[in-house]
């Protein structure tokens, strides 16, 4: 079977391994995830993986907080994240590293461009834990940066909601979903796809986004066979 694409970049929200939960990791979530990246590789498709932190740590707990500490605890629990992924990939039987942007060689591997890739082309699952290793800079804007870097055809963006609103579902039941947007659309109109740093960069290096739901992990799947799912972001949003 052929897949649309062939290396994708997911970006998974911390919030989403809490499944229905508000803090932690849903071991439950966490295992159905790691089975539909599975049936992505099995189909052939190189598949990396941005994990966030939210489910432990997000921001500053206190407006006395040093925001540059506050963001390398962040960092910390994107690798809690990571690892537990990694885990759940390797019962399935998927070879999979674990690259952090901050040095922890007792745990991870160092962050390197060329391991990266040549990992993927060995058909193993490449998880990047820490962010960019830098403060002031989302998990959203590293899986920008490392798609970018990797060469990822897309961004697969799994977050707890279906896809771009015009508002917040969560809060107006009478909310818009967008099938297709545009970068400078989303810029322009601050809708809640990426930060604008992300968005940018994925507008400057011609990256498109899909945001879809988590909800169903078989939403992967459906997302590396090019089936219509979600809100799609491109450069022309068509």
């Amino acid at each position: 079977m052929s897949t649309k694409y062939k290396r994708v970049l997911i970006k998974i929200s911390g919030e989403a391994l809490a499944g229905q939960n508000r803090f932690g990791l849903d071991t439950g979530t966490v295992e159905e995830i790691s089975k539909n990246i599975k049936k992505c590789v099995d189909l052939g498709v190189a598949v990396a993986v941005v994990v966030g932190g939210g489910n432990f740590w997000r921001g500053r707990s206190g407006e006395n907080m040093d925001r540059t500490r506050a963001d390398h605890m962040g960092m910390l629990a994107t690798v809690i994240n990571a690892l537990a992924l990694c885990d759940a990939l390797e019962y399935q039987g998927v070879p999979t590293r674990v690259q952090t942007a901050i040095d922890m060689r007792q745990i991870a591997e160092p962050y390197i461009r060329g391991k990266a890739v040549r990992h993927l082309e060995k058909d193993r699952v490449v998880i990047f834990g820490c962010g960019t290793g830098n403060p002031f800079f989302s998990t959203d804007t590293t899986a920008a940066l490392r798609a970018a870097e990797i060469d990822a055809e897309i961004i697969l963006l799994a977050k707890k909601v279906d896809g771009v609103y015009d508002s917040d579902p969560n809060e107006n039941p009478d909310a818009v979903r967008f099938d297709r947007l545009s970068y400078i659309e989303v810029l322009n109109r601050g809708l809640g796809v990426m930060d604008s740093t992300a968005t940018s960069l994925c507008m400057d290096n011609n990256i498109p986004i899909l945001v879809f739901g988590l909800d169903n992990p078989s939403n992967i799947v459906k997302a590396v066979n090019g089936e219509v799912i979600g809100t799609l972001v491109s450069r022309d949003g068509k």
